[in-house]
């Protein structure tokens, strides 16, 4: 399978500005869906397009300090890891910089950047999916025919494959058909939920929810084979 985000990882032409970077630990917060609008740097790094491990890195880090000695930032802990939120007169700053029409947009929101890139890749392996599919298939018709019969540990092995086969080509159908464009509005959480569902009895409801969980894992697409 292809590396589902193959853009090289590079560093911005030019460093973002204090209202760029509580633009992004603003968007970050919103995207989390957390208790808290607190949030981790690697955090702001992503909605930022930073890799963590780099000169722009240390320097958002450097501009942190800086918001938070400035009234803009308050710093927090969570299990043991730093964390920021805007304060009042952050929120301020930001909007004024909005409203004046000056602040550069952010980068592609992660949650974008996921959506498009699960799109991507289930285009690009859903008939792979289908094809493998369909061998197993005709291949659990002539066991059925077999004489003698195969053993009982075949059609387990089997069960197992099916399983894996068919979830796959569920979750990449699910991505390409199915997810819809995230709206940077608000967090894009899977819930587990089809509108459809409302017609059907609270169990089997809650059966189907529990069968969605992780169909947008793309990561799982890939078997012990590496396939």
């Amino acid at each position: 399978m292809p590396d589902p985000d193959p853009r090289p990882r590079t560093k911005p032409p030019e460093l973002p500005c204090d209202e760029l970077v509580l633009a992004a630990i603003e968007r970050a917060a919103r995207h989390r869906a957390k208790e808290t609008p607190a949030v981790p740097v690697w955090a702001i790094l992503e909605h930022l397009d930073i890799a963590r491990r780099s000169a722009a890195a240390r320097y958002i880090g450097s501009r942190l300090d800086v918001l938070e000695a400035a009234g803009s930032l308050k710093r927090a802990r969570r299990h043991g890891a730093p964390t920021w939120e805007l304060t009042d007169d952050g929120c301020l700053r930001l909007q004024q910089a909005q409203r004046e029409g000056w602040l550069a947009a952010l980068p592609e929101s992660p949650q974008h950047r996921a959506w498009r890139n699960a799109r991507t890749t289930a285009a690009q392996e859903i008939e792979r999916f289908h094809r493998g599919l369909r061998e197993q298939l005709q291949a659990s018709v002539l066991l059925l025919d077999a004489d003698p019969p195969p053993q009982s540990d075949t059609w387990l092995e089997l069960a197992e494959s099916l399983q894996r086969s068919c979830r796959r080509v569920g979750s990449a159908s699910y991505c390409l058909y199915e997810w819809p464009e995230p709206d940077d509005a608000r967090a894009d959480l899977d819930e587990g939920l089809d509108p459809a569902d409302e017609r059907v009895d609270p169990r089997e409801r809650t059966r189907r929810r529990a069968r969605r969980a992780g169909r947008r894992n793309i990561s799982s697409w890939i078997d012990v084979h590496g396939c």
